[in-house]
């Protein structure tokens, strides 16, 4: 973490010749490029819930809250989606050369009502708040600015005012650190040929997942469907069992349809039981994996966003060019007056180009602190690996449980059909098969 200043309020003077000679700190390379941390430590920061308040405020143009709960600060607040808002305008202000993830969007886009309904869209975006808060708040820097703590845990009425006073006339990072005007001195050889081969890779792996997070929530949308197969199935077989229509003569001679029949209507019970199991597996594979697998989406997503970003370069040029044009007008013949004017404008844009040179090299070591943090995530596949494993096993043993269950009734119908008994299989053992093709 880059130490900063106590104060995150007081401004920093920005001469760079100040920053130059401010004293050396001792700060070890590892610990200030990130590479002490495990991602258990990253993700044990905090863990922050968002949870949806059911009853809409406002008199006229209602608004959906959401209760937030930090479990590291111990506090409860309110917060509406404007307030996420403001905070997120704040964060890009203080932090601009870190991954600040994206809001999800506010209200849906045109063509997005026909497919998901209001509740969908609600629920989608509190998932994405979450994921939002989360990786604000198990950041080795984001999360130790007070601007955090203030939105998770200010109690007042009008939090955007509070944001809005505490820290908009504060200075960004690079104001407040004591170690930015010696940044250069903190980067790795070759930090820009680095910074490229690392920046291809995650690209190219952000469009991989891309891939793997469409899988994993067709897998659950499939477990969702086979639940509402599997309850129409029992209802049907319960429709099927309570037709009074009467049995023919024929069909009693013939079969025990009648007994059969009354039989089947009771097979609706099982099948609603199938059902809520398949209905829990495809929730644990939109929670536990396509969840997870968003979370790591949104964290790569950041990062593209932030390796993007030319502004300190942009900076660079407008202050070189500046110059550039100061000085051929020093060569056109001028008055005193108007030379000494143009020295001073030197003088002033020599310290602006330094001060651009400086938020350049500190700039470069934020995105190779937030390449490390990348990196360190890429362990998640593991864990995302491993919630898709549980999740599976957890739900075939369920459904398996239930089907054993079944099968001594179905054993029973088959068995009256044939005019035989059948009993339970013993449990370890696998039931032998029914055949329902005739001798």
């Amino acid at each position: 973490i880059l130490p900063t200043d106590s104060n995150p309020n007081a401004r920093s003077c920005e001469t760079p010749l100040n920053k130059h000679r401010a004293p050396r700190m001792q700060v070890s390379q590892k610990t200030l490029l990130g590479a002490s941390q495990t991602l258990t430590e990253l993700l044990n920061r905090d863990a922050v819930q968002v949870e949806l308040i059911p009853e809409k405020k406002g008199l006229f143009l209602k608004h959906v809250e959401y209760q937030i709960t930090s479990r590291r600060f111990r506090a409860s607040v309110c917060r509406r989606y404007s307030d996420f808002d403001v905070f997120h305008e704040l964060l890009l202000q203080r932090f601009p050369y870190r991954m600040v993830p994206a809001l999800p969007p506010k209200q849906m886009l045109k063509g997005v009502l026909a497919a998901v309904s209001e509740r969908e869209f609600i629920e989608g975006r509190r998932r994405a708040l979450r994921r939002f808060i989360n990786l604000v708040a198990q950041h080795p820097v984001l999360s130790e600015d007070e601007l955090l703590k203030t939105f998770l845990t200010f109690g007042g009425s009008d939090v955007q005012h509070k944001l809005r006073e505490a820290f908009r006339r504060s200075g960004d990072e690079f104001t407040t650190c004591k170690i930015a005007g010696q940044a250069k001195e903190y980067l790795p050889p070759d930090a820009q040929g680095q910074f490229a081969s690392s920046r291809e890779l995650i690209h190219n792996i952000l469009n991989l997942f891309h891939g793997l997070r469409d899988r994993a929530e067709r897998m659950a949308a499939r477990s969702k469907g086979n639940a509402t197969d599997l309850l129409m199935f029992g209802r049907e077989l319960s429709t099927v069992g309570s037709d009074a229509w009467p049995v023919p003569p024929l069909a009693l001679a013939s079969s025990n349809w009648g007994t059969l029949r009354h039989s089947l209507k009771g097979l609706s019970v099982e099948f609603a039981l199938l059902a809520d199991r398949a209905a829990q597996q495809g929730r644990r594979e939109e929670d536990d994996v396509v969840e997870k697998l968003d979370f790591f989406l949104d964290l790569l997503r950041s990062y593209k966003d932030l390796s993007e970003r030319p502004w300190h370069q942009q900076i660079l040029q407008k202050h070189t060019n500046a110059r550039k044009q100061t000085v051929n007008n020093m060569i056109q013949p001028r008055d005193p007056v108007s030379v000494e004017q143009l020295k001073s404008r030197i003088a002033q844009q020599e310290d602006a180009i330094l001060t651009a040179e400086l938020r350049c090299h500190f700039s470069l070591l934020c995105l190779h602190q937030e390449t490390q943090l990348v990196f360190k995530y890429l362990q998640m596949t593991a864990h995302i690996l491993g919630a898709l494993i549980n999740s599976q096993i957890q739900g075939h043993r369920e459904m398996s449980e239930v089907w054993n269950d079944l099968h001594p009734k179905l054993s029973c119908l088959f068995g009256s059909s044939n005019g035989t008994s059948s009993t339970r299989t013993p449990a370890g053992e696998h039931p032998t098969p029914v055949t329902l093709v005739p001798n």
